[in-house]
């Protein structure tokens, strides 16, 4: 053993040796169960584990700075094409030559993704981003071509915290998409996602259309069946609603005149801090669904809210979609919201055709 490694396990067990013969001659010895040290001991551990994750945050935001600046310079400095043959070449000895001198982490690839996320993003972004998304976060991000659309992602990514896997999965599962925001004029959008906190955005928290395929309903089904299904897959079904809700009754009964009323589902959206009223519907919307909804929210105001909640809004789900009575009717206004329900999950374009129409007629009508 080298000398000074021995040295220093000698010192190491003497200072051992010290702290032991310290308990031992007390005359009623302390063990870890004493109230006092548990205190300092669980003190103690809450300061290191908080050092140790800062540590960890700070290391995760220099090593992204590095790549970005690594990415930056190549592009400012290379006066080629790098996706020409002569670019190529370039690049490919740069990556050899750092390779060899700082290891694996600028490989060819490498050096082009850093390049790419260097031009999808500026400095101060960046800067700001990188305090709580890693550099994983922000190649997936960069991957995304429309502005609008990483937009939304960098916003609730930040803002729920989502690991890579969880960006990762709900861009596959095309969220942006599927959210009412999404249907609106894009500088309606940037300007939505640039001013309003993630948390208090209804057309962010709620969507335009739900995947409902794990109900295993086919064919013709009615609305109690539709219903019953949920309530038996009421834990898949909140994980489709979104985060924050939670659920609070279903078939609400309330009397107005001697008339008896019966809402489908009442939900509790923890972010939004509102009561959240949801009417189950076959086929399209009707035009008399709002005003069936409206009593609800009415009702629901004076005699369910709480003194510091918000005034409750209402998602009617139909199984057919006509987004130009919706939009005529200007719902998208006011607290009340139409989106459509599946049971059996379609392809992608389905979606994209769905959103296009949507973004077509709130354009046309703008424009009027």
């Amino acid at each position: 053993m080298p000398r000074k490694m021995f040295a220093t396990q000698k010192r190491k067990m003497k200072e051992q040796d010290m702290a032991n013969a310290i308990v031992k001659s007390t005359t009623a010895p302390l063990t870890e169960t004493s109230i006092e040290i548990q205190q300092i001991l669980n003190g103690l551990r809450q300061l290191i584990e908080t050092t140790k994750q800062q540590v960890l945050i700070y290391v995760n935001q220099q090593v992204s700075m590095q790549y970005y600046a690594v990415g930056k310079y190549i592009v400012e400095n290379l006066h080629t094409d790098a996706y020409s043959d002569y670019g190529k070449q370039i690049l490919a000895t740069v990556s050899q030559t750092l390779q060899r001198e700082y290891g694996s982490g600028y490989s060819y690839s490498a050096l082009t993704r850093m390049m790419y996320v260097s031009k999808r993003f500026d400095k101060e972004k960046f800067v700001t981003l990188s305090q709580t998304l890693s550099w994983s976060h922000f190649l997936e991000l960069a991957a995304i071509e429309d502005d609008t659309k990483r937009l939304f992602y960098e916003k609730v990514t930040t803002a729920k915290h989502w690991s890579v896997r969880a960006l990762r999965d709900n861009i596959n599962k095309m969220y942006y998409e599927r959210t009412l925001i999404a249907a609106k004029p894009q500088d309606e959008i940037i300007e939505t996602l640039e001013n309003t906190p993630i948390e208090n955005n209804v057309d962010v928290q709620l969507k335009s259309s739900y995947i409902l395929d794990f109900l295993g309903l086919t064919g013709y089904y009615s609305e109690e069946e539709l219903e019953d299904a949920i309530l038996v897959n009421l834990e898949r079904f909140l994980l489709e609603l979104g985060e924050g809700f939670t659920f609070e009754a279903r078939q609400k009964r309330f009397t107005i005149d001697s008339i008896d009323y019966k809402l489908d589902l009442l939900f509790f959206h923890r972010k939004l801090n509102r009561l959240v009223a949801i009417d189950l519907k076959l086929g399209k919307f009707l035009p008399e669904y709002k005003g069936q909804m409206e009593l609800y929210l009415k009702y629901l105001q004076r005699n369910e809210m709480e003194e510091h909640e918000n005034p409750p809004i209402g998602l009617i789900l139909c199984s057919e979609g006509n987004t130009e009575h919706v939009e005529l009717m200007m719902l998208g206004e006011d607290n009340i919201k139409v989106a459509q329900y599946v049971t059996q999950l379609p392809d992608k374009q389905w979606f994209i055709d769905k959103l296009n129409r949507s973004i077509a007629i709130a354009q046309a009508n703008k424009s009027k």
